[in-house]
């Protein structure tokens, strides 16, 4: 009889150990980009495309939305007939990426953008919001570009400076703002990297930014335009 209290005791705890660790190990997963899920959303978006006359599965999005941000994939469109379910690290399956199409004319290609980073810029924004509220601007710090600004970070409640981890290196990428008051991802630290490592053919005024998504499973979230200057290193492409 002990011995099977005991038992049950045991099948109990069991149970409760692994209802604890299953939650941190399904966010584990669903933080990770994964060739496989990519591949099959890649092959469930050609499937949709032969079966609609090249049609692509992708919710509408205004013309002035960022050219990464522009055709994210309708899951909708694609299940149950070209895949049974959103991949687990997709945004709709509780994830933190979502699924984009880029070069939407020409070659439509399956890429991830961080979701993460949204959330720090988010949480940027508020900060920035109360500021504004109190004194009517940002609180620029220095001009790095025409029209572009580091943020002076103390005067927004942060102790140290916030940054995007990025998905291209793991390098810490710093955030700058535009006239605009609207919040980007400095990709400059990746990109001089990428641009020592890759032959290429780019002038100044061709955007660079393809350079990271080329062999990459994510795009540049977040980013605005980048050039080469007549020393061949990256350098914001402004108007």
């Amino acid at each position: 009889m002990k011995r099977a209290f005991r038992w049950v005791v045991a099948s109990v705890i069991m149970l409760l150990l692994s209802g604890c660790l299953y939650p941190d190990e399904r966010l584990k997963q669903n933080q990770i980009p994964y060739k496989d899920q990519v591949a099959s959303v890649q092959e469930a978006v050609n499937q949709y495309r032969k079966a609609t006359g090249g049609l692509l599965p992708i919710k509408t999005r205004d013309m002035k939305t960022p050219i990464y941000q522009k055709y994210p994939i309708d899951f909708q469109r694609l299940i149950p007939r070209y895949m049974q379910e959103p991949p687990g690290n997709a945004f709709e399956s509780g994830g933190v990426f979502q699924y984009v199409i880029v070069n939407a004319e020409t070659n439509p290609t399956v890429k991830l953008l961080d979701l993460r980073i949204a959330e720090q810029i988010r949480d940027i924004n508020l900060r920035l919001k109360m500021y504004r509220d109190s004194y009517g601007y940002p609180p620029f710090k220095k001009m790095i570009a025409k029209g572009i600004f580091t943020l002076d970070y103390k005067k927004l409640g942060y102790k140290e400076p916030p940054y995007a981890i990025s998905p291209f290196s793991g390098n810490n990428l710093p955030f700058v703002i535009d006239y605009n008051g609207d919040v980007y991802v400095d990709y400059r630290i990746d990109l001089y990297e990428a641009l020592k490592k890759t032959k290429h053919s780019y002038k100044p005024g061709d955007d660079i930014r393809d350079l990271l998504v080329k062999d990459s499973l994510f795009v540049p979230a977040y980013s605005l335009p980048y050039t080469v200057d007549a020393h061949n290193e990256p350098v914001f492409l402004t108007k």
